[in-house]
């Protein structure tokens, strides 16, 4: 019974939704999550006969099992798509899921690095080596256009368009974005790609690769994550640093230059705009010399 609806949401996801395949199965994993819950219970009913009650004891079982309030409040998102799908196709009359309550999320925000600082860490490439001219190139880009560490390790030549100063990028669910990069990011590129790359045994398959490993293949968002480490530690810089330090920097340093939200929201490539909201997070010493430049109570 329930292996027809999830076949169909499934078919709803990817031909309505255009989800990727990645999204489409942490969907159908919460709606197997929800149908385990059921048969657990003994009580293996249908959409239509699952009310509110039943989807906050399964909340609860889920909460029992280990899963934190933030896988919670995934799974919670994918049972509430399930149920728009089963309105649109008259399987369920009601949304069990519309008092439905997500566990309170505290929103953590990374650590920012300031432009001195993202500055000093690059100065600690050694660019004697040839993977010091790629490891440059890398960071110029992930600081210049704000990339996520997956969009950089899967950048393609023919995604570059340096002469008039832009970068093809393939985002979240396929989504692709246009993103201006920055004359010190055009420079290094062209270096590591005309100097340092064209020396790679490149192995098929990996020809339009951007960024090569010593192997001449793409390289991971681990080895990426570890270069980043490894400089910031030479640098003495003791913030918690991940290859997302570099994109929520150039994010928060947008925001703080007056950047327009919406400008930074298509840079990024979020699909909403609460989403690039959370690098509004102006800090204090910067909200106070906002003030006393601009509002007459606090000047002179």
């Amino acid at each position: 019974m329930w292996e027809s609806y999830k076949k169909g949401f499934k078919a709803y996801l990817q031909l309505e939704k255009s989800l990727s395949e990645n999204s489409v199965g942490a969907y159908l994993r919460d709606i197997d999550k929800l149908t385990s819950f059921l048969q657990e219970t003994g009580s293996l009913k249908k959409p239509d006969e699952i009310a509110l009650k039943d989807l906050q004891q399964f909340v609860k079982w889920a909460a029992r099992l280990g899963m934190t309030p933030s896988s919670q409040a995934r799974m919670i998102s994918g049972i509430r798509a399930f149920y728009k799908y089963c309105l649109m196709e008259n399987i369920s009359q009601k949304d069990p899921t519309v008092l439905l309550e997500a566990p309170k999320l505290k929103r953590i925000l990374p650590d920012v690095l300031s432009f001195d600082e993202i500055e000093n860490i690059i100065a600690q490439i050694n660019l004697s080596k040839p993977e010091g001219g790629r490891n440059k190139a890398i960071l110029e880009t992930m600081y210049s256009c704000g990339l996520r560490v997956s969009e950089v390790v899967n950048l393609k030549i023919s995604q570059l368009y340096l002469d008039v100063g832009f970068i093809r990028v393939i985002g979240k669910g396929d989504k692709e974005r246009l993103v201006p990069v920055g004359s010190s990011a055009v420079k290094y590129i062209n270096i590591y790609k005309n100097d340092i790359r064209v020396h790679i045994n490149v192995k098929a398959g990996n020809e339009d690769i951007l960024f090569l490993n010593n192997r001449g293949t793409k390289m991971s968002r681990v080895m990426i994550f570890l270069i980043i480490k490894d400089l910031a530690r030479k640098a003495g810089i003791k913030k918690i640093i991940s290859p997302h330090t570099f994109r929520h920097s150039f994010a928060t340093h947008l925001i703080e230059g007056g950047a327009d939200l919406r400008a930074v929201q298509e840079m990024l490539g979020h699909e909403s705009i609460t989403t690039t909201e959370i690098y509004t997070h102006l800090n204090r010493d910067f909200l106070r010399k906002t003030l006393e430049q601009f509002h007459p109570a606090f000047k002179g």
